[in-house]
């Protein structure tokens, strides 16, 4: 059984209490760091089924909006030919191709909701990851500091080993407590990064309007 059993277990645990609980600190952050690998594995599939449905759909979609036009011209057609009834039934098929893309244009929304959280719970998993990561390099590095202190001690003979090692870890754990507080103000800010990713998907969106308002004039004129 993994350490997590959820997506939103990784992302609201607190990795220092995980790790102080722990017999082997060490060994419990390299489990920590595979079940949050294998997780990002299966949300990055998970993203890629949803981006492939999208695709799908719009493909579908496209295609109603064409089956559509085409009734609507197979009315005129018809119309043309004093054949009003026929022009009625193609009306009938043009507004059920109309109402099918109603529906899948719902479902695309839907689509993108998901896709949006699936891409923040991404980001989120790595974060989370990175943090473990930097956690496992500073276990081993503190690992064979330990050691190396203790070896020189044990050379010297020094008989107040125990409790020099003792003042050693609670002096590390107050360290580990204030960088605890550090990241806990740092969680959840913006870097300049994404501002200004922000600021350029805003002036794309703003192109785009300015083009769609000009085309549209230019049919009405």
């Amino acid at each position: 059984m993994g350490i997590f059993s959820r997506f939103s277990d990784i992302i609201n645990s607190n990795i220092s209490a995980i790790l102080d609980k722990a017999e082997d600190p060490e060994k419990m952050v390299r489990l920590i760091i595979q079940e949050m690998e294998e997780t990002l594995v299966e949300v990055r599939t998970q993203s890629a089924k949803v981006i492939a449905d999208k695709k799908e759909l719009r493909r579908r979609c496209d295609h109603l909006r064409e089956e559509g036009d085409e009734w609507e011209r197979k009315a005129e057609v018809a119309l043309s030919k004093d054949r009003e009834d026929l022009a009625r039934a193609a009306l009938k098929e043009k507004t059920q191709a109309s109402e099918a893309v109603e529906v899948i244009d719902t479902d695309l929304e839907t689509l993108d909701a998901n896709l949006e959280k699936l891409s923040g719970d991404i980001t989120q998993l790595q974060q989370k990851l990175v943090d473990a990561k930097n956690r496992q390099q500073a276990l081993i590095m503190r690992g064979t500091t330990a050691t190396s202190r203790l070896g020189v001690r044990r050379q010297l003979h020094d008989v107040d080993i125990d409790d020099a090692m003792n003042r050693f870890e609670r002096y590390e754990r107050k360290m580990d407590d204030l960088e605890g507080e550090i990241e806990a103000y740092d969680l959840g800010q913006r870097n300049l990064s994404d501002e200004i990713a922000d600021l350029e998907s805003d002036e794309k969106v703003d192109e785009e309007l300015a083009k769609l308002k000009a085309r549209l004039d230019e049919e009405k004129s």
